[in-house]
């Protein structure tokens, strides 16, 4: 298999107006795989969403051209969550789905996120046969002046998913109530989130509803719940809410303001779906940067917790491969398969919610599933130009990581590794030994600060 250059280890990613996120790019990108998803003779068309960032305006009509001209008919739905587009893609029969955002980036960068026609997000191998694609001359892909595609805006796409994600919700139950505060990130769910919950009965409070182009994630969403937590205590809620920019992965805080991540939202859901037989193959998948915590919490319950790398998509395909239901990442990308085919915050908050209202204990009891063991993550940034793998292979900084490993070997955890989404390397340690922790970490990153420089 080609290597890939362009794609990262969630689509393509980058400074918006530059390359690989400019028009000419993105329209090459279009054309790519509008050409390999075209799958016989029928009408083929593509849904394409976006968050809120300005550099949208440029990439949907550039991404919306390169269909066209290969004879695709495009669906434009505007500022959508991604997990909307995977099921849009999949109940509209669409041959490809197209998310436009840069998740929790800020408003500078942007992304493409593909998806398949089940609804999964691309593999490797199909992201790097398009890749090869626009490498190559693309002339051929030009479709007759006659069979060229058509645009359409789909006005009620966001009604699709907002009904949608209420199935989801067990039936029966009602959040009249509840109090909660709902931080949208400025950016694609600020309007569906706050209707499923309001149209759920709950009592809403909002924050980060207001885009504006280049305010999304800024100092609000899942990367700075400050203001959500300082909400919750304002107005006593009973639960905080905190999305990223496109809505693919939440964050929780409880009545008391303290943050729940990812990972006790996967030991609550898979211990209340061990107790109902939903639980399938007796194990819940994550990635490597998951805490020992959760791990040795599922294995009390006789449960294994399979790790992949580091992106959702990773843990989708462990999912699909060995029939597992239940999964997600740390950050908050929580995966459940009989409801959707990418990490969904929206429907994993309806998830944490039901169990709310259904055991009756406030959020600090509810969500406080297991006792995490000491993790610090600290980035190492580097300078432009500098290559991480290079850095990583330098023979002080082997060393060095080997040392740690050995000290570490039995009670607790190391994990190096490169960022695909920023020029940033993560180190990740973590065990019982709170002080031990922050040593090893603070040791590694003076090393490779070093040898990067």
């Amino acid at each position: 298999m080609t290597a890939r250059k362009m794609f990262g280890t969630d689509g393509v990613r980058g400074l918006a107006n530059t390359d690989p996120m400019t028009a000419e790019t993105v329209m090459r990108l279009g054309v790519a795989a509008g050409k390999r998803f075209t799958r016989g003779n029928h009408r083929h068309t593509v849904v394409i969403g976006k968050d809120t960032r300005l550099s949208g305006y440029m990439l949907e009509p550039a991404l919306t051209a390169g269909f066209v001209s290969v004879g695709m008919d495009v669906i434009l739905v505007g500022p959508i969550p991604t997990p909307g587009i995977a099921m849009l893609t999949r109940s509209m029969r669409c041959d490809l789905g197209v998310m436009i955002s840069a998740s929790h980036n800020p408003f500078q960068d942007n992304g493409i996120k593909l998806f398949g026609p089940d609804g999964y997000k691309l593999s490797d191998a199909l992201e790097a046969e398009i890749e090869t694609m626009m490498q190559g001359d693309l002339s051929a892909a030009r479709a007759p002046a006659a069979s060229l595609g058509r645009a359409k805006r789909l006005e009620d796409a966001a009604g699709r998913y907002i009904e949608y994600t209420k199935t989801t919700f067990p039936r029966g139950l009602r959040l009249d109530g509840l109090r909660i505060v709902i931080d949208c990130a400025n950016g694609a769910a600020y309007k569906v989130a706050p209707t499923v919950l309001w149209e759920l009965g709950a009592e809403v409070i909002k924050v980060g509803v207001e885009p504006d182009g280049f305010n999304i994630n800024r100092e609000c969403g899942s990367l700075h719940p400050d203001r959500m937590r300082e909400l919750v205590a304002a107005y006593r809620a009973h639960l905080g809410i905190a999305l990223d920019g496109d809505a693919d992965r939440v964050l929780f805080c409880d009545e008391k303001g303290d943050m729940v991540d990812g990972d006790q939202v996967l030991a609550l859901i898979a211990s209340h779906w061990q107790k109902t037989n939903q639980l399938q193959g007796g194990a819940v998948v994550s990635t490597i940067m998951s805490n020992l915590g959760l791990e040795r919490h599922l294995q009390s319950l006789d449960l294994k917790l399979i790790r992949t790398q580091v992106g959702d998509r990773y843990v989708v395909e462990q999912m699909r491969e060995h029939g597992y239901n239940l999964g997600g990442e740390q950050s908050g990308h929580i995966i459940m398969g009989q409801h959707a085919t990418t990490g969904d915050g929206v429907i994993a908050a309806l998830q944490v919610l039901a169990a709310l209202v259904a055991g009756g204990k406030p959020a600090s009891e509810t969500l406080r599933i297991f006792q995490p063991v000491p993790q610090l993550l600290r980035n190492v940034r580097l300078s432009q130009g500098t290559n991480a793998e290079s850095v990583l292979g330098l023979q002080n900084v082997r060393k060095a990581i080997t040392a740690v490993e050995e000290r570490l070997n039995g009670h607790g955890r190391l994990v190096i590794r490169k960022s695909g989404t920023e020029p940033l390397i993560r180190i990740m340690a973590e065990g019982d030994d709170a002080k031990e922790v922050d040593t090893v970490v603070a040791e590694l990153a003076a090393v490779i600060t070093t040898a990067a420089a």
